[in-house]
């Protein structure tokens, strides 16, 4: 079970850091103006990219320590 555990943490981490990439792309095209280094991370949009890489790694300690 820990082994599933641990496939799926590491594919939550890899899809949120990549759809938080595309993301921040989006955001800094439509707004290049406005972005500086802090307002693009804090963004409202990157918020649920931070839960899904949130999730990962508490699935990934918890695949790690059962």
């Amino acid at each position: 079970m820990e082994w599933m555990l641990g496939i799926a943490a590491i594919a939550l981490l890899v899809i949120g850091l990549i759809g938080q990439a595309f993301e921040m792309k989006k955001i800094r095209i439509t707004n290049p103006d406005k972005i500086t280094s802090v307002n693009i991370f804090t963004d409202k949009k990157n918020f649920k990219w931070y839960a899904i890489i949130g999730v990962g790694m508490i699935l990934w300690y918890f695949a790690e320590r059962i």
